[in-house]
């Protein structure tokens, strides 16, 4: 990139699904000396954008408070309900309701825009659920880069039954959790997905947001939305994924599946790991990690479920569960805890703890990150998928060989876990089909890969 080349401007949701893969890329950015980098996200994630500095500084760009209806972590617990139900299609539903708020939206776009005006920036990368970032790539008419960290079906695939899509017209629907191919009563569920999502727009309610969405767009010069307007302009899109973990389709040459975004490894230095958890596993024989992300909420009942579980599963296996600190009062007394379990509010590095070689299976919801990252170091996968792109995750696990799902997601069974984990564990094709599947993401070239497509771009050349 030349000397007088105008700035790189990420921008990002602040939910950490969303965000991280954004960060490693900056960060490698930064370790390659690349100058006039900015990060355009809510303001609680300035520590983590300004600690990325190496060779070269990250710019911090506040785009203000976290919106509360617009954040997964702030839900209200009767959102999180609704998201979180058996039904897939009314947990899709739940998630359009909730998220599709156009005052929010313009208001955080004029928040991008005056950081825009300030940097003049030759690229902007976007994570692919901003959607207000899209909006002001085009309307200034500045090349962006999308990131996605699911699979790359999600954002190839149409939600309506007349849009424009990638897939063919029999493919899984995203957030649908379907298989490919399907059954007759699953190619009809699948129909019915896409028309119901349709539906939704005919509401008296939704007609009153789309208005109101109209309106703003009229006042900010904003272009009509488009379902694939955010692939077909991209100038690339940079998939955390590889096609190992897809069903197949032709994937169109800008997406770049360049696996998980994994910064340098040990993540964590031996001082920021002050309750020695990575020494613990050191010494241990055969250990399970269970860790559902930062948006799940456990209920007093499904904690004690998982305590049994271990409990079920002392003397054959350790288990290190990442449990938040807002979550621990629901544990039962410390002396009641079963000997083979260790709980953690906190780690210095999920990703180092994925990596260790002791660590035999990832219990985990499922979601865009966590599936990538725990096959990316071999890990087989046990899932409990609760929400839109879990599901999809999980049915492709199953079907690819590398994960068992749970058969209802939404208890926590025991019976059924303990089930699962035993399973996984005792067959090693698991753990072969998994270390396949790594073995490509990391010949995908994860962060090193999508830090050169990037700086070979037109705009930055």
């Amino acid at each position: 990139m030349s000397a007088a080349q105008r700035p790189i401007l990420f921008v990002s949701l602040p939910e950490s699904g969303l965000l991280n893969p954004l960060l490693v890329l900056a960060g490698e950015l930064t370790r390659r000396g690349v100058p006039d980098l900015w990060f355009a996200t809510d303001e609680p994630r300035r520590a983590e954008i300004l600690g990325l500095a190496d060779r070269s500084a990250v710019e911090f760009a506040s785009l203000g408070d976290v919106f509360s209806e617009l954040s997964a972590v702030s839900w209200s617990d009767e959102v999180y309900r609704q998201v979180t139900q058996p039904s897939r299609f009314k947990a899709h539903r739940a998630v359009i309701h909730q998220s599709y708020r156009p005052d929010l939206q313009a208001e955080k776009y004029r928040r991008l825009a005056a950081v825009v005006d300030k940097c003049e920036p030759a690229l902007m990368v976007i994570d692919c659920v901003c959607a207000f970032a899209v909006d002001l790539a085009l309307t200034r008419g500045i090349p962006f880069v999308l990131s996605v960290p699911f699979l790359p079906s999600n954002v190839l695939t149409s939600h309506s039954p007349f849009g424009p899509s990638y897939t063919p017209g029999d493919f899984p629907v995203p957030h649908s959790g379907l298989p490919y191919p399907m059954s007759f009563g699953q190619r009809l569920y699948n129909r019915l997905f896409k028309f119901r999502t349709l539906a939704l727009f005919f509401h008296p309610t939704m007609g009153k947001v789309l208005s109101e969405d109209a309106r703003l767009r009229k006042e900010l010069g904003l272009p009509k939305p488009s379902p694939m307007t955010r692939i077909d302009r991209a100038e690339m899109v940079l998939c955390n994924s590889v096609r190992e973990l897809d069903y197949p389709f032709d994937i169109p040459g800008k997406v770049k599946l360049v696996g998980a975004m994994v910064p340098p490894l040990p993540e964590a230095s031996p001082d920021d790991d002050p309750t020695g958890v990575m020494g613990w596993l050191d010494v241990q024989s055969s250990v399970i990690y269970m860790g559902f992300g930062t948006i799940t909420r456990l209920t007093r009942a499904q904690v004690a479920d998982l305590v049994e579980v271990a409990r079920r599963l002392d003397g054959r296996h350790q288990v290190l569960w990442r449990l938040p600190a807002e979550q621990q009062h629901l544990l039962p007394p410390r002396d009641e805890l079963p000997g083979n379990l260790r709980v953690e509010s906190w780690l210095p590095s999920q990703l180092d703890v994925l990596a260790h070689p002791k660590v035999e299976v990832f219990f985990t919801h499922g979601g865009g990150n966590g599936f990538h990252e725990g096959v990316y170091f071999g890990k087989p996968l046990v899932v409990r998928p609760l929400w839109v792109d879990c599901y999809d995750q999980a049915v492709r696990g199953r079907d690819f060989g590398i994960s068992l799902t749970l058969d209802r997601p939404q208890d926590l069974d025991p019976d059924d876990v303990v089930d699962k984990l035993t399973r996984v564990l005792g067959d090693r094709s698991f753990r072969e089909r998994a270390t396949r599947v790594g073995e490509a993401q990391r010949a995908a070239g994860g962060r090193s890969a999508a830090a050169d497509l990037l700086l070979g771009l037109p705009a930055l050349t």
